[in-house]
């Protein structure tokens, strides 16, 4: 099973997850790196977690990176971990 930093943990849960509404055919939340200026260096921590222990997986025409996290997937849009300035989630899909 996967650990998590509870730092990473933390961050998920305190932050600001803001519907994405322009794309309300794909439901899912981001934050933004910018919006936690005090927790720049957890963002990048996830976001390197994202990158080495998550799957990959098709969407559309891409292909992203995806960790799930308690009922939510967590990506990113494959910009290096110092230049990502997102990161999105969507709740898991019941099988």
């Amino acid at each position: 099973m996967l650990q998590i930093d509870p730092e990473i943990l933390d961050f998920i849960n305190t932050s600001r997850w803001l519907f994405a509404k322009t794309m309300p055919q794909w439901p899912h939340e981001y934050v933004v790196r910018n919006w936690r200026p005090d927790k720049q260096p957890v963002f990048e921590r996830f976001v390197m977690l994202i990158r080495a222990q998550g799957y990959d997986e098709q969407f559309l025409d891409a292909t992203y990176r995806y960790l799930e996290i308690d009922g939510w997937k967590y990506w990113t849009m494959g910009e290096s971990p110092d230049e990502t300035t997102i990161i999105n989630r969507a709740k898991v899909k019941a099988p």
